[in-house]
């Protein structure tokens, strides 16, 4: 009997990335900075640029950095209002109010996307928008886009989740004016912390550099080449903006750098992975895992389902089943403190409403890990721990007319 996986290590670093570590160990060159050019974090920014297709890239300390130098980069007022889905991590509002924002809620679906309708009535109200693509579920870029492009609202996409999935043969990150990435432990790429932001924009990675903590001219060591509308927009804002200090260090930078290469193979592998444990998961007349949508390539290292005419009692008993079976199942709505129920965000400005359709989905959404390394048999006890622990609390599925 295979016995249930351990779903929280990540993949080993490569090996590659030892020899850099220890020319940084033995040198102590751990500042971006330090170097003229081609320190290990200006290489990564030109390569993670390179790998989505986008112009810029500015690597800092965090996913949540990332969006917080987006907002302010995009030079809103104090106390602008930002649209944001109700189902998100609570980092993301957490950026909205450190940027001097104020977090505006709108409704997410049963399948975990942005109720476009809610959206569609919040958005004239609104200074800009953060399209957070949750656990990887792409919302309806070619919709939000649309609404948002028609009214010069600008568009982040907190990408966390999501490197590696593309809309409609587009990289996600890339289709917005900005994407966030995150490189924390639980993400594709493992880096323990970090994050990234992508744009096509100079005058907005400009800012973003400086405020990330270029002091001084340093900002010249982000330019590539005779990029003049960069080094013009550096230039313009020179001594302008505050320092912020997020900067990478070198070290995180040679932990990421050589695992670029192996996304394709982890979008690849995490994607069989999820699709092979939904088909089994939808056996099941108590358990339902949502479709993409049709634009939508996603690369997941988890899954994400919901019960089916499980009552609260019924929904805790579930996932006390799971655990017993070495399954761990997080309910976002019915586990303790969970930071992505957003009636949790008590810091938030204003109330964020009651949300009735975020808050049915969030009582009854469950969470569990699928890494990509994962095998066959694997995934199979996973699948096999969640089907049966439904069956203990509800019982044996009767076919129709017995």
């Amino acid at each position: 009997m295979t016995l249930p996986p351990n779903v929280y290590d990540a993949e080993p670093i490569p090996d590659t990335a030892r020899a850099e570590i220890d020319r940084m160990l033995q040198s102590g060159d751990l500042f971006r900075y330090t170097a003229p050019e081609n320190a290990p974090v200006a290489l990564l920014e030109q390569e993670f640029a390179a790998h989505l297709g986008s112009r810029y890239a500015l690597a800092v300390s965090s996913c949540s950095a990332a969006l917080f130098l987006s907002l302010k980069a995009l030079g809103l007022p104090r106390d602008a209002r930002v649209l944001i889905p109700g189902f998100t991590f609570a980092a993301v509002p957490s950026s909205v109010v450190h940027a001097d924002c104020v977090p505006v809620l709108c409704e997410v679906g049963d399948n975990y996307r942005i109720d476009i309708a809610d959206f569609t009535a919040k958005l004239d109200n609104v200074q800009a928008v953060i399209i957070s693509h949750m656990r990887g579920h792409t919302s309806d870029m070619d919709a939000i886009m649309e609404l948002c492009t028609a009214r010069d609202i600008p568009v982040i996409e907190d990408a966390a989740h999501s490197l590696g999935t593309t809309w409609a043969g587009r990289n996600i990150g890339t289709i917005g004016r900005v994407g966030c990435f995150s490189f924390q432990s639980y993400k594709l790429v493992n880096a323990g912390e970090g994050g990234i932001m992508v744009t096509d924009d100079a005058d907005l990675v400009a800012r973003a550099v400086i405020m990330s903590g270029a002091y001084e001219h340093n900002w010249a060591k982000h330019i590539d080449g005779d990029d003049t509308a960069l080094r013009d927009a550096f230039a313009k804002w020179q001594n302008r903006l505050p320092l912020y200090n997020l900067r990478m260090s070198n070290l995180s930078a040679a932990i990421i750098r050589p695992q670029i290469a192996e996304i394709p193979r982890r979008v690849r592998d995490g994607r069989t992975n999820h699709d092979h444990v939904a088909a089994l998961l939808n056996t099941s007349p108590w358990i339902n895992v949502p479709q993409p949508l049709g634009p939508e390539q996603r690369a997941p290292d988890s899954i994400q389902f919901n019960l089916v005419n499980m009552s609260d009692d019924d929904t805790r008993a579930f996932a006390q089943a799971a655990a017993a079976r070495g399954v761990k199942v997080q309910v976002f709505g019915l586990s303790a403190d969970n930071a992505r129920a957003f009636w949790n965000w008590q810091f938030l400005p204003e109330a964020p409403g009651d949300l009735p359709r975020t808050r049915a989905m969030l009582m009854r959404a469950c969470d569990a890990r699928l890494p990509a390394r994962l095998t066959r048999p694997e995934l199979d006890v996973i699948a096999d721990a969640l089907l049966q622990a439904a069956t203990d609390v509800m019982g044996e599925a009767r076919a129709y007319g017995t």
